[in-house]
């Protein structure tokens, strides 16, 4: 069965807020002493993202 996937295009700001969201997780995740394997993988996922140039047109009505 394949895995579907899921695209998420953000811009810079919400890359980095993403990121730092995700870094303030992982740092409670240690206080409590709980597993962050998980965490560890996804901040990776979302540092290692390729980068994609879009086009946005915009239409305007007449």
């Amino acid at each position: 069965m394949k895995t579907k996937r899921k695209y998420f295009y953000l811009d810079d700001f919400e890359h980095r807020l993403l990121v730092g969201c995700l870094m303030t997780a992982r740092n409670e995740y240690i206080y409590e002493d709980k597993p962050i394997e998980d965490v560890n993988e996804l901040i990776l996922k979302i540092l290692d993202a390729p980068t994609k140039k879009l086009r946005v047109i915009v239409k305007e009505d007449a």
